[in-house]
């Protein structure tokens, strides 16, 4: 018997005026933003780093990312705890909406030309009532050299906690 996936669930998530997507399966818990120390060095787009329940994660805000213009931060913005491939990464967002199902068939390769984020950072899009929903992915939100540049910038932090606390 073949193993076929019929649906695929999905958290959505706004930035401005569009709706995204994760797999939920990626996302470990979604939280409100905490208080975060600020990296040094880090690319613009790196919020800094906050302590979950004793893991140090990063947190990128997507807006930055994507270049989109800044808003002030309120009530609904959310932090999506992500599995990247051997680390996990926060991501900002201005807020989560819900979670929906959705039919693998109806899931569709990008259109070649995207208003706002550009298409390598998306694996598919799907129509979700009326709206266009853009499904993330989540391992190209950072390219290699980006993973390995906040790898040596969060061990240096990391360090220099640890010379602290002595």
């Amino acid at each position: 018997m073949e193993n076929t996936i019929t649906e695929i669930q999905m958290a959505c998530f706004r930035l401005g005026d569009h709706l995204y997507a994760m797999d939920i399966m990626r996302i470990k818990e979604i939280i409100r933003p905490q208080k975060l120390a600020v990296l040094p060095k880090a690319p613009l787009f790196v919020e800094g780093v906050l302590n979950l329940r004793g893991a140090v994660i990063q947190v990128i805000d997507l807006r930055k990312r994507f270049n989109m213009p800044l808003r002030d931060i309120d009530q609904s913005r959310r932090l999506l705890i992500v599995a990247l491939a051997g680390r996990t990464l926060g991501v900002a967002v201005d807020e989560v909406t819900e979670v929906i199902t959705v039919p693998a068939a109806d899931i569709k390769p990008p259109p070649q030309v995207t208003d706002g984020v550009g298409a390598e950072y998306l694996i598919k899009v799907c129509l979700f009532g009326e709206e266009l929903v853009m499904l993330l992915n989540p391992d190209r939100i950072l390219t290699w050299s980006e993973e390995n540049e906040l790898g040596r910038v969060q061990e240096a932090k990391e360090l220099q906690s640890g010379a602290e606390l002595h």
